[in-house]
Formats: structure tokens, sequence, C-alpha cells
């Protein structure tokens, strides 16, 4: 495994490499957004540890050009920032970040997440089909990226695409709050299940009509329709 630390404090991507070669992972450095950037087309790393806060192109930034490149829009992104109010969080995740850190960490928390992160990587390629699904007039291609109703591309960030996506493979079956916590924001993510509400509100809002299949279960979570 490879992972990639964007961070401009020395320090800082010293500790992460040095507690991640203790794991036999590989790291490659860069320091600057830019630089980021340009190593992560290169190498296509299997993690991308990114500080919020760089000294050219800010992290968010990074992530979200990321996220919109075919080349490297599905390589998990760890943001490492001391930041740590929820709405910092909130961006990171609707801009496509995994997971989220908050400095000072613990060495032992980073590299579980990582941990987390590349064996939910790796159980995802082994398991996930990224064969279209189709409900109705909604189809949803994993491979591409890419939601539709009917003729009409919707267009979704990275965590709604996830949540939808999950929904329908579900579908039939209540998610919780913290389950959709789990499964599409990842390990231990410090959110409150007001994030999914919100998530769900603007999926709903995007897929106009079509968003009445995600039923709200009242005190409980969510679940798609199983029916049309």
């Amino acid at each position: 495994m490879k992972v990639l630390i964007v961070e401009d404090e020395k320090d800082i991507a010293e500790l992460i490499d040095y507690n991640l070669r203790q794991e036999k992972i590989v790291c490659e450095h860069a320091r600057s957004g830019s630089e980021g950037l340009a190593k992560a087309r290169r190498i296509l790393p299997d993690l991308v540890i990114l500080d919020l806060m760089l000294p050219d192109i800010g992290g968010l930034e990074v992530c979200k050009t990321l996220k919109s490149d075919g080349k490297t829009k599905s390589i998990p992104v760890l943001m490492v920032t001391a930041k740590g109010e929820e709405m910092d969080r909130v961006v990171g995740f609707e801009v496509g970040a995994d997971d989220y850190l908050t400095k000072p960490f613990s060495p032992r928390e980073l590299v579980l997440r990582v941990k987390a992160i590349l064996r939910r990587l790796k159980e995802r390629e082994w398991s996930e089909k990224n064969d279209p699904v189709t409900f109705g007039a909604l189809t949803i291609d994993p491979a591409r990226f890419q939601v539709k109703l009917g003729k009409h591309e919707i267009k979704l960030t990275a965590i709604e695409f996830k949540l939808l996506r999950y929904l329908v493979n579900t579908r039939g079956r209540v998610a919780t709050r913290d389950i959709l916590l789990d499964h599409v924001w990842g390990y231990d993510v410090a959110l409150t299940t007001r994030t999914v509400d919100t998530h769900i509100k603007r999926l709903r809002e995007k897929l106009g009509s079509t968003g009445d299949y995600i039923e709200t279960i009242r005190g409980i979570g969510y679940r798609f329709k199983e029916k049309l």
C-alpha cells in the first residue's frame, strides 16, 4: 500500500511517515497543494493524507480537484487539520473527503483510521460490483460515477452519490442515521446525525419527485422504497 502525505509542516509529515512505515505502508511526500495534485496524478496512491491549510492551494480545493478528476476520484482522502468545528468537517465531506482527523492527534488513532480506510478500499475492490443499478427512471452507474433520471444526468457530490447508492442497494431495509454515518462517511467520524439529515434533504431536492423514494422512518432513520 502507498500513501501520499500532503503536509507543509515537516515535523507532522515525518510523524505520520514514521508511524505508517511501522505498519509496512510506503509513504510519499508533498509540501504544497500543487505538488500534491501532481504527485497524486503521477503515482496514484492508495490513500491521500491531506492537510487543510497549505501554502498555495487549500486542502479543500485539492480534495475537490482530486474527486473531480477521473484518474484520481476513487482515491480516498483523509483530511488532517487544526480546524475542528463541525462546519469545517461537513464542508470537507461535501467535497469528497473520506475521513477527518483534527490536530493534535494520536499517532495510534491516525494509524487506525488509515488502516480502516485501506481495509474498506480492499473490501470494495473484491465485493462491489460496478454494474449499473436501475430503479424506475433512476439509474446509478458506479463505473462512471453517474446518476441519471431518464436521460437527464443528476450532479451529486461524492457523499451524496455514496449515500444514494447505499440506500438503493439496501432498498426495503431501514438504515439508522448511525448506520449511514458508518457506511457512507466511514470509521469513527466525529459528526452528528444532523449531518445525515442535511445530506438526505439535499439529495431529495436534487432528485426531484424521485426523492420521495427515500422514506423517513420517524425516530429511526431512512429507507429507500423496495418497489415502485
